[in-house]
């Protein structure tokens, strides 16, 4: 017997009663922890964005910017996977708290670092600490909510990213040209306590899955390390652009591909129908967005020269968009529509990064990014929580652990090869010239393009 078929009389009369909302007993402390640890992790990630191009030029470490991102990504594919097994044969309690003491070590880590390298294990740190939050907030998603209310917490997911997109490039960008960008990073662990404090006491009694009790699946984790492993190698080979470059990126691929055929649902990479193409979808939209977003601000200060502020601040629209999208796709009549949904958040990210493409050269105006960012983030919005919930549509109780690493590692393993593809490019074509960031943005325009010529098949 599952956990979900255990509920409590009081759990099925949720589902049946409309009037329960993520806000109504019993989820209200729950949803208040959950969206507050949602809140931290967006928070960090948009004071990052502004305060890297800066911390890039004082570490001396520019031709490693593209490090400082894909290093967070390729930690999170190995601790995805674990919390997954973790969370599925342990529950989510136990990850969840280890995950945010490790991503505030890694802040501390990178906001103390002398020089970029060290200031990129202190993003691998945070990576790991991530990926073992956010697989166990999906499980908890998946576990403790009726299926009426998941769009509902998604969204609001979306929603703890509005006060961070705004306030955090002016908070971030105030403090970097002030106080320093260090400041941005060590600022932020003191609020740790928070999420803590109000989410893993609600979490006391949600039980494991049927697998409750068994061993960690060791054969999964070897995989996962060697997924990682291969993520990182091939990165590096995207960085160093030599003869010795193939070798790394043949031994990359070897651990990298194999491994993810067997930690991702068969057919994922021919985009078999149903939950495989789902879990792809994730990777390409999370990949191609995110890797633009990682360049947008460095291009601003380089080519338009902009201050951080500012440049962090064109980007904020896009998360106030981000959430309104995520809104859209949790209302009644979303329900009927969700392919549609995916298909047209993909074809707006592809048309925003064109537009970014245009503003990275140099007659252009910089003030076309925030107009394209908006048209982004709305479309992100509607695709990326739509998947999540054709994600939970698709898997059995038992599987939500699982199937919430896969989306995941998806979205991670997108991030880290469309991240490589961008730093290899950047760095052939001339770090910080319009060449250069023009073949970036046009990369991803046609892989969310792609992806969303691929939403059709995520139907059943």
């Amino acid at each position: 017997m599952t956990t979900l078929d255990r509920a409590t009389d009081a759990d099925r009369a949720d589902q049946a009663d409309s009037s329960v909302g993520i806000l109504t007993r019993p989820y209200r402390m729950l949803t208040v922890g959950i969206v507050a640890c949602v809140l931290l992790i967006a928070f960090e990630a948009t004071a990052v964005n502004t305060a890297m191009p800066v911390a890039a030029r004082a570490l001396h470490g520019v031709g490693l910017y593209a490090f400082a991102f894909s290093g967070f990504f390729t930690a999170s594919l190995l601790a995805m996977v674990v919390s997954g097994e973790w969370c599925d044969k342990r529950g989510p309690l136990a990850p969840l708290g280890a995950g945010i003491g490790v991503f505030g070590v890694g802040l501390v880590v990178a906001g103390t670092a002398t020089s970029m390298w060290t200031f990129v294990g202190g993003r691998v740190i945070q990576g790991l600490g991530g990926g073992l939050v956010i697989v166990a907030l999906y499980v908890v998603v998946g576990r403790r909510y009726p299926e009426r209310l998941q769009p509902k917490v998604l969204a609001a997911f979306a929603a703890s990213w509005v006060l961070p997109s705004v306030v955090g490039p002016l908070v971030s960008g105030t403090v970097t040209q002030h106080l320093g960008w260090r400041w941005v990073f060590l600022s932020i662990p003191v609020l740790i306590v928070g999420p803590l404090v109000l989410m893993l006491p609600q979490l006391r009694g949600l039980a494991p899955g049927d697998k409750a009790g068994q061993p960690l699946d060791r054969r999964r984790i070897r995989l996962a390390f060697a997924l990682a492993t291969g993520a990182g190698v091939l990165e590096y080979a995207g960085q160093r652009l030599s003869l010795w470059s193939l070798a790394y990126a043949a031994v990359g691929a070897a651990l990298l591909v194999p491994s993810a055929l067997r930690l991702l649902p068969r057919g994922t990479f021919r985009a078999g129908r149903g939950l495989p193409t789902v879990i792809l979808l994730r990777g390409i939209a999370a990949g191609a967005f995110i890797s633009a977003e990682a360049f947008v601000p460095l291009m601003l200060v380089t080519q338009h020269h902009y201050s951080p502020t500012l440049a962090g601040l064109s980007l904020a629209g896009g998360g106030i968009a981000w959430a309104v999208g995520s809104w859209l796709q949790g209302r009644p009549w979303a329900e009927r529509h969700r392919v549609t949904l995916v298909r047209c958040g993909l074809g707006a990210a592809a048309v925003a990064i064109a537009g970014v493409t245009v503003a990275a050269q140099p007659d252009a105006p910089g003030a076309l990014v925030a107009g394209s960012w908006v048209l982004g983030g709305l479309g992100m919005g509607m695709a990326i929580a739509t998947i999540s919930v054709l994600m939970f549509q698709l898997s059995a109780p038992r599987e939500t652990g699982a199937n919430s690493a896969a989306l995941q590692v998806s979205d991670a393993l997108g991030n880290i090869l469309c991240t490589a593809l961008a730093g290899m490019l950047f760095t052939a074509l001339g770090t910080g010239t319009t060449s250069a960031f023009t073949a970036v943005f046009v990369a991803m325009t046609s892989i969310a393009a792609i992806g969303a010529s691929l939403a059709g098949r995520a139907a059943r």
